[in-house]
């Protein structure tokens, strides 16, 4: 026999009933209602402490020193290193639309640096916001160039500077 709407119910043992607690003695679960003797913990009211509460002792986050400084307005740039661009685009322009698509950086990445880990031996025109010396050298080096754009739009800033 199939299975109908009045026959459908949850496997086996993958339901249990809800502890109901102050029901008398007789139930194992009265008197103190599983909330053991005196204190804080057994009284009306009592919802859980804060987190990072350790019963007026002085918190562990509050005892430990503060250490540096984290800049709140710090952007970070997504890193993409040369060899992956000399592994996945022939010669020419590579923006960052391009780099998008070949699933070199996410849609996320708001600034994109390019590094020099790998090698590049065709002449590439990389678009990005930030470039290392070293990859400007690199790209240079093989015919190609580095064009710097700024953060806001993607319009042209100077031309090949490393920052």
């Amino acid at each position: 026999m199939g299975v109908t709407l009045h026959t459908l119910a949850p496997n086996p043992g993958a339901t249990r009933k809800r502890k109901r607690v102050g029901r008398g003695r007789g139930s194992g679960r009265g008197k103190t209602s599983t909330r053991g003797q005196k204190g804080q913990k057994s009284r009306t009211g009592h919802h859980g402490s804060k987190f990072g509460f350790e019963g007026g002792q002085m918190p562990l986050q509050r005892r430990l020193p503060k250490r540096g400084f984290n800049n709140p307005f710090r952007v970070e740039a997504y890193p993409v290193n040369v060899g992956a661009l000399a592994e996945r685009f022939e010669e020419g322009v590579v923006d960052l639309d391009a780099m998008r698509e070949a699933g070199l950086v996410p849609k996320r990445a708001e600034l994109v640096k390019v590094l020099a880990t790998g090698e590049v031996n065709k002449p590439l025109r990389v678009v990005a916001h930030r470039f290392s010396k070293a990859a400007v050298a690199k790209l240079e080096a093989a015919g190609g160039g580095a064009e710097r754009v700024t953060a806001g739009g993607d319009a042209p800033a100077a031309q090949g500077g490393a920052e």
